[in-house]
């Protein structure tokens, strides 16, 4: 799985997906697939990153698609 393994390989932990998802900051549409939101938070026990989620919310039960710290929106949260 590409969320999985992306999250090995960038120290993202479960626990920070799941909290980013279940009370995020901020919640958009990807602009390039409607099936898929993008969830951040920032994520105090690293630096206070902004960590994005992106999930496919049309699948039952939602699937994770990506997840990575977004430098784009370090000072947008």
């Amino acid at each position: 799985m590409h969320a999985l393994d992306a999250m090995e390989k960038r120290g993202i932990r479960m626990e920070w997906v799941a909290r980013t998802v279940a009370e995020p900051a901020q919640r958009t549409r990807d602009p390039y697939d409607e099936a898929v939101e993008r969830f951040f938070s920032r994520v105090p026990e690293f630096g206070g990153r902004v960590l994005r989620v992106a999930v496919n919310t049309q699948a039952d039960p939602w699937r994770v698609v990506s997840t990575f710290f977004d430098r784009s929106m370090r000072g947008g949260l």
